[in-house]
């Protein structure tokens, strides 16, 4: 295998230069156009680092559900999961932290880097409550740099094609995953049949 060891070798590799539309469309914060993206989103990868490695989260909810709450900050609520807290872990020992938002239909994402910390200031906290249930915690990223993603990446994966969809009854399920990785101690059919009753109560 051969490998690019240098920036030059890197650089001289890629070639030409960015054009101007790479560069010309990174802001240092919000602006009225990149407002409207991150209000259309229902869906963002969350991407952290800490002393273990790097950690990459998927986090959805209505379209908007990341606020903005001022032109340089934005504030992600932490819904219930599994209390792993991988990326929260990172957050709290290495702030630097990104979101990159999704659009169903769209080509276009965006990319936003910043640095983080956890609020759980009670009354942000229930400011964000769905169904009377507030997140244990907000994610508040103060930002560094926000842009746009080309189309390329969507267009090649056809993502929002419904004819490329997977047939989910080919794929392993949760359960199986878990039965195989623990020798059937955990997991299996009757943690698929429970999961849907499952996530309706803890959805929020």
């Amino acid at each position: 295998m051969t490998r690019i060891m240098t920036l030059d070798q890197l650089e001289a590799l890629y070639q030409p230069a960015p054009a101007p539309a790479a560069t010309a469309k990174v802001a240092r914060a919000i602006t009225p156009d990149y407002r409207r993206l991150i209000a259309a989103s229902p869906f963002a990868a969350l991407a952290t680092i800490g002393p273990e490695g790097i950690d990459c989260s998927p986090r959805g909810d209505k379209p908007g559900f990341v606020r903005i709450h001022d032109d340089n900050t934005l504030m992600m609520p932490d819904r219930r999961g599994n209390n792993r807290i991988d990326s929260l872990r990172n957050i709290v020992r290495d702030p630097r932290c990104a979101f990159l938002f999704l659009i169903p239909g769209s080509g276009t994402t965006l990319r936003v880097n910043g640095r983080a910390h956890l609020s759980i200031d009670p009354t942000l906290l229930e400011s964000f409550a769905i169904e009377d249930k507030a997140p244990r915690s907000v994610i508040v990223l103060e930002i560094d740099e926000v842009y746009f993603q080309c189309a390329r990446a969507i267009i090649r994966s056809e993502l929002w094609n419904p004819e490329r969809y997977v047939d989910p009854a080919g794929l392993p399920t949760p359960g199986q995953i878990l039965a195989t990785m623990t020798a059937e101690e955990v997991g299996g059919d009757s943690y698929d049949k429970a999961w849907p009753e499952r996530a309706k109560q803890t959805m929020w």
